[in-house]
């Protein structure tokens, strides 16, 4: 009970819960629209060369995307200023303020590990017998009734996978927070998310037990959320 009355540990969860509705929302929409449309092109040298600059992202460490997107977010140095100054942010702790940081870290998590995901939802539609798909045009479906009829129904497995891991991956929020907090010298908090504050009550405080209670209320939530996933997306069900 002492760390629900802890008064970090509310904005900490918020701040979690907030990026994880965007992330989510952003791959389960993104990631299959991209994953049809590389799908749709047809053409073998093409789909192969997007899959490959979708892939790109993912080579490179948590640490070393948010090292790229220090660079990104910065106006004074970025190659996107215009972008940045066009919605209002003229230096650093300006675009990375505390309101701005469910943005920012979906985006950056978004661009390092979509790639991957659209590289598996691409297998997967290649997986669809071809002759679902030519019953599905001769009964004179387009190819926005095929995809929501047939296409997006087959993948609801893959879905619910990506899903899954995307929620372990999105709880354990803690590096891009970190070192946006060291390099905007304290306006990122250092008890941002979940990760952070039971980071701090083992190595600040000393108070193992403190942290082992947050990891352990995390650890639930993340696997009562993710069976959710399992049991609505039919994982574990036989075609």
């Amino acid at each position: 009970m002492r760390i629900f009355s802890d008064y970090r540990f509310l904005p900490a969860v918020m701040h979690v819960a907030v990026y994880l509705v965007f992330y989510l929302l952003s791959l389960l929409f993104f990631v299959v629209l991209l994953a049809l449309l590389v799908h749709a092109i047809g053409r073998r040298w093409l789909s192969t060369s997007y899959r490959f600059v979708f892939y790109i992202p993912g080579a490179l460490a948590g640490a070393s995307s948010v090292m790229l997107w220090l660079f990104l977010l910065d106006p004074t140095v970025s190659p996107v200023a215009f972008l940045l100054r066009a919605f209002g942010f003229e230096n650093f702790v300006q675009t990375v303020s505390i309101d701005n940081l469910p943005i920012i870290f979906t985006v950056i998590a978004f661009w390092t590990g979509a790639g991957g995901w659209i590289v598996i939802m691409y297998g997967a539609l290649n997986n669809i017998s071809a002759d679902v798909l030519e019953a599905a045009r001769i009964d004179g479906a387009g190819a926005l009734q095929t995809a929501i009829h047939i296409q997006i129904p087959l993948l609801r497995k893959w879905i619910s996978y990506m899903a899954i891991m995307s929620l372990a991956a999105g709880t354990q929020l803690f590096v891009e927070p970190r070192v946006l907090s060291q390099a905007s010298k304290g306006v990122v908090p250092p008890d941002y998310s979940i990760n952070q504050l039971a980071y701090l009550y083992a190595f600040r405080q000393g108070d193992f037990n403190g942290s082992a209670a947050i990891s352990l209320l995390l650890l639930v939530v993340a696997a009562v959320l993710s069976a959710i996933f399992v049991f609505r997306g039919g994982l574990f069900e036989r075609d």
